[in-house]
């Protein structure tokens, strides 16, 4: 769908709930960070959560209360792959045997990154968020969790398990990915078709 407003933004925006709840998870990066690197596994585990659990409760509030906003779209995806940027980095240094997995998770994010920037730059808005790419999301969190509470509540590492983990983490990413991938295509399709239409008027 075309949105020639894309691109604008009301001041009252900045203090929609969706969007104060988005400002949190940019807050709990720097501690999650922190904590983890000084190996304080639960103060870690627990703000990663907490960041987990308001990714999925913003989105829900901007359609419950009506406040879906064009800056929220666009803060809402820089702030899931900043997040994601800042737990891998940390987690190949913790595990670094799994980097090839956590590198697919990075990339996955540009890749949905760039294409909604080229929606955006088009005037089209991107998709909302589906519930595939949610489920990307709570397995990915849950994954992290699991493997930090292993470590701080149990001293328990097994790399076959981290493995499997964030391989099965990797899988429901790309297959959101895909799915996304086929909306954009669509969008791009028809963006096209549309504006060759408009050449030949």
């Amino acid at each position: 769908m075309e949105n020639k407003d894309v691109w604008s933004f009301k001041v009252n925006d900045l203090f929609t709930v969706p969007n104060i709840i988005t400002y949190i998870r940019f807050i709990l990066i720097a501690p999650f960070a922190y904590f983890f690197l000084l190996e304080e596994y639960i103060p870690a585990a627990i703000c990663i959560g907490l960041s987990g659990l308001s990714d999925c409760f913003d989105g829900f509030a901007a359609r419950k209360l009506n406040q879906v906003t064009a800056l929220g779209k666009i803060l809402d995806p820089i702030a899931d792959k900043v997040t994601l940027l800042v737990v891998v980095v940390c987690m190949v240094i913790y595990v670094p045997a799994v980097l090839p997995v956590l590198v697919t998770l990075l990339l996955k994010d540009i890749l949905m990154l760039l294409g909604g920037t080229d929606l955006i730059k088009k005037g089209l808005t991107p998709p909302a968020a589906k519930w595939y790419g949610k489920v990307g999301t709570v397995v990915f969190y849950f994954s992290v969790c699991m493997i930090v509470f292993l470590k701080a509540a149990f001293n328990y590492e097994n790399f076959a398990l981290d493995f499997t983990l964030l391989s099965i983490t990797a899988f429901t990413m790309l297959f959101a990915l895909y799915q996304y991938g086929k909306i954009y295509f669509m969008m791009i399709k028809e963006y096209n078709l549309k504006e060759n239409k408009n050449k030949h008027i």
